[in-house]
């Protein structure tokens, strides 16, 4: 029998409470999380590297007392930096690059009380909204397990639907939080840009598209966790506006009544599934049911850029990455796979006015949304385009990089719009398919304002729970 078999009925904050009241300790917990990784993660391939004895010294030397204290946590495999150990990306470039210290957000996530046992896989340098780099193989889906859990955080989104932890690490810069959270029924918030400071490693992520969080069970974890971690670093370029009161006082509190927009037309065109569009239309249903103001209204925005924007900008990025490596380390077929390196030559190739001309085209994006939200408080769209497609079909290895990026974006056409203009985005498990899979909407609000989001995905929870459903790797 597993360790403390109540383990999976607890979210993070309640397994927290336990510690608090004596009931189990940190170190039981930590017993229960790997018993369940060393059981799930062979079928999942959630988890890259284990930490098993960092997370028990961690215990052992005395936990803080914080809002998470005991919580066995898990960290992905790019972003959040835990200092002395290797960072790969998910890319043989990186697999010998050893960072010498924590970055803020994981000294944050440490001082709140988390202990970190693990990191979770990520395709190549984070490229790609599924999970199956090269270096370590795809992970899978617990809900099915030929299709991917998403990405980039589908190592992360895998480990808490297995529910070998309760919420794990997570990065977003095109969709990489809100895609797998979506495939695998969970909770994801895409923080306002800046909300988490990418200190000491980079001012910003992505020209600002890159937003680190987590991916969680729960609304007030999700919520309590950016309470822990958010707030400038030394020196950033820029902050987010601080909210008026904490994140978890808004778990629960009136939303009032919002006007909210409703929009499934992809900034790319792309068709949206039957199933997906079923439960989008159920959820503003379920909303006009709560006593919102919802009706059909669509972003006046240039759409047509919302794609090449994101491109420009991260093939820019994807060059200097590949520049980057502290020892001089050259990219090649060798280690390098073939999406990255088209994404690097584009990135080469370009000129500094077109990358100007991108963040210009981001800017004007956010600005024409910022009006946008002065009519609504809310927009709402499906999460993603499809299903969570089979394994190998968004394949970074294919020859063609514009078919691979046509396909990441039929998948997840809905995402990277927020990213580019920089505004809270959450999705949220509002329906179940034919086939079992979850599907899930994503609910949109203006820059700076995840206080509004909170307080509606807790309501949302609070009409239409989704934990009582669990995959089959996990059983009853």
């Amino acid at each position: 029998m597993e360790p403390f078999p109540e383990y999976e009925n607890y979210d993070a904050l309640g397994l927290a409470e336990l510690v608090r009241n004596g009931e189990v300790t940190a170190a039981e917990l930590l017993d229960a999380a790997i018993a369940r990784a060393e059981m799930r993660n062979p079928t999942v391939n959630a988890i890259v590297d284990k930490l098993y004895d960092h997370g028990r010294d961690t215990v052992a030397a005395g936990l803080p007392d914080g809002p998470f204290t005991g919580v066995p946590y898990l960290l992905k495999d790019i972003g959040g930096v835990l200092g002395g150990y290797v960072q790969t990306r998910g890319s043989r470039f990186f697999d010998d690059l050893v960072p010498p210290e924590d970055s803020v957000i994981v000294k944050r996530g440490k001082r709140a009380g988390l202990v970190i046992f693990g990191k979770t896989n990520t395709p190549e340098l984070g490229l790609s909204l599924t999970c199956e780099p090269q270096l370590f193989g795809p992970s899978r889906n617990p809900w099915d397990l030929e299709r991917t859990p998403g990405g980039s955080s589908g190592g992360s989104s895998a480990a808490v639907a297995a529910y070998i932890v309760p919420m794990a690490s997570g990065g977003d810069g095109f969709g990489s939080i809100r895609a797998p959270a979506s495939c695998c029924g969970l909770v994801g918030l895409k923080p306002t840009r800046a909300r988490n400071t990418q200190d000491p490693y980079s001012g910003e992520g992505n020209a600002g598209q890159t937003t680190e969080h987590a991916l969680t069970r729960s609304v007030r974890d999700s919520a309590a966790l950016l309470d822990a971690t958010a707030g400038p670093g030394s020196g950033d370029p820029y902050v987010a506006p601080p909210p008026a009161r904490p994140f978890l006082d808004e778990v629960g509190a009136d939303p009032g009544r919002l006007c909210i927009a409703m929009t499934s037309r992809a900034p790319n065109g792309a068709p949206v599934e039957s199933e997906v569009l079923d439960v989008f239309e159920n959820a503003a249903k379920l909303l006009r049911d709560l006593g919102h103001d919802v009706e059909e209204a669509d972003p006046d925005i240039d759409r047509e850029s919302v794609i090449p924007t994101f491109r420009t900008i991260s093939a820019a990025n994807v060059a200097a990455a590949l520049r980057s490596h502290p020892a001089g380390k050259k990219a090649g077929p060798s280690n390098v796979e073939r999406v990255t390196a088209a994404a690097a030559k584009l990135g080469e190739e370009m000129s500094g006015a077109d990358y100007v001309q991108a963040t210009q085209a981001a800017h004007r994006l956010g600005r024409r949304m910022a009006a946008f939200h002065q009519s609504y408080d809310v927009l709402l769209t499906p999460a993603l385009g499809t299903l969570p497609p089979r394994l190998g079909w968004i394949d970074m290895m294919l020859e063609d990089a514009d078919e691979y990026w046509n396909r990441v974006f039929s998948f997840s056409p809905f995402t990277v719009w927020f990213n580019i203009t920089g505004q809270p985005g959450i999705t949220l498990p509002m329906g179940v398919g034919e086939t079992g899979l979850p599907i899930s909407v994503q609910l949109v609000a203006p820059y700076g304002d995840e206080a509004t989001l909170i307080r509606l995905a807790a309501q949302l929870e609070t009409a239409r729970p989704w934990t009582d459903r669990r995959p089959e790797v996990v059983g009853d």
